[in-house]
């Protein structure tokens, strides 16, 4: 299969790099800190939604004024950019991102930009365009994320091509009016499938992409 693209979207966690490990811990230490059960920091240990909002649905109101909302955020905030430990890129990622044009590209992530930062440089890939949760004012499954990114790098949004592993991030595509890719790294491929992807694989390393005379890019995904 090729699709022909303008600029290529990835997300962070679950599509370049895995901060599974990390995320788990730092999430756990947090649901403890907050006197929330292993249930409740079950529950919250999902990929593809902003930390405020998951704060926001895992806290009681009374426990979110007067600026708690945004001392649970920078408290999990200080525990995940702390602790990387076990973040490395996902197969594929590094390569496929090698042969892209670095203004072609962007890392589009509910993460805040500092948290998105501190996995990235450990993971050695380093975005000419990141967007973050900093960047917006609706996360994912609103198109916001991707038509900013879209924007950013100045590609018409039918012509860009999102690549994510979360059915939020495919649903914020699909909103957006752009093509996806999706990745079994997280979620099963029946959950995925719901949100129209043009494929869906377990690695990024399937994927070739060949810059083309037009100026177009010419996504190759491998049998």
């Amino acid at each position: 299969m090729d699709i022909s693209a303008d600029a290529l979207l990835f997300d962070m966690d679950g599509t370049l790099i895995d901060s599974t490990p990390s995320v788990r811990r730092c999430w756990r230490t947090w649901a403890a800190e907050y006197g929330l059960g292993e249930e409740a920091a079950a529950g919250i240990l999902q990929h593809g939604r902003p930390a405020a909002e998951i704060i926001a649905d895992a806290l009681p109101a009374e426990r979110l004024a007067d600026g708690g909302a945004e001392r649970a955020l920078r408290r999990i905030e200080d525990l995940e950019c702390a602790d990387t430990a076990g973040t490395v890129p996902l197969p594929g990622s590094l390569e496929l991102l090698t042969s892209l044009p670095a203004d072609r590209w962007a890392v589009v992530t509910s993460a805040t930009g500092r948290l998105a930062a501190a996995r990235l440089e450990v993971t050695g890939i380093r975005p000419s365009l990141l967007i973050s949760a900093d960047d917006i004012t609706r996360g994912k499954p609103d198109p916001e994320p991707f038509l900013r990114g879209a924007e950013k790098l100045g590609a018409d949004p039918a012509r860009c091509l999102v690549l994510e592993d979360a059915p939020a991030g495919l649903a914020a595509a699909r909103a957006a009016g752009m093509r996806s890719v999706a990745l079994t790294t997280t979620h099963r491929a029946a959950e995925l499938a719901e949100h129209g992807p043009e494929a869906i694989l377990d690695s990024l390393a399937w994927l070739r992409v060949v810059p083309q005379p037009s100026g177009a890019l010419l996504v190759h995904i491998a049998e």
